[in-house]
């Protein structure tokens, strides 16, 4: 039940998060974010595009949030301090996923370099730690807790 427990999480938290870069980040335009996700592998070539960037954009966007989800779930037996607060896992994660993302994956992809502004920093951060974070840390804490 693990696995399923990851995908449903896995999937809320993609769809939490694919929401709020649409109506929050991109003004309501969710082709363009598709495509700003497909960018990362297809390059410029993915805004030129058709639909076939924006299914390319979402698999690529849940299977990231999957990632992100199961690497939770696969540390949470593993690291005893996470037990001790899930408020504070969702917060410490949302910052770790920003962190590895756009530091660490973003550059070594097709996407443009990203200007770094405080404000966009701390909208994206508080997004991760709300629609990654949140489910990744209710739904492990949850579900070990039922397990035992």
């Amino acid at each position: 039940m693990k696995i399923i427990t990851i995908l449903i999480t896995g999937l809320i938290a993609g769809t939490l998060d694919i929401l709020a870069a649409i109506f929050v980040l991109a003004g309501g335009n969710a082709v363009g974010v598709f495509k700003y996700i497909a960018s990362g592998a297809f390059g410029k070539a993915a805004f030129d595009g058709g639909n076939e960037m924006v299914v390319w954009g979402a698999v690529f966007h849940y299977l990231i949030a999957m990632f992100w989800t199961g690497l939770f779930f696969l540390l949470y037996p593993q690291l005893s301090f996470l037990k001790r607060n899930k408020w504070l896992n969702a917060v410490v994660y949302g910052i770790i996923v920003w962190s590895v993302m756009n530091l660490l994956i973003l550059p070594f992809t097709k996407i443009a370099p990203q200007i770094f502004t405080v404000s966009g920093v701390l909208k994206n951060i508080v997004i991760l730690i709300i629609c990654i974070g949140l489910p990744a840390a209710l739904s492990a804490d949850r579900f070990y807790k039922n397990e035992r």
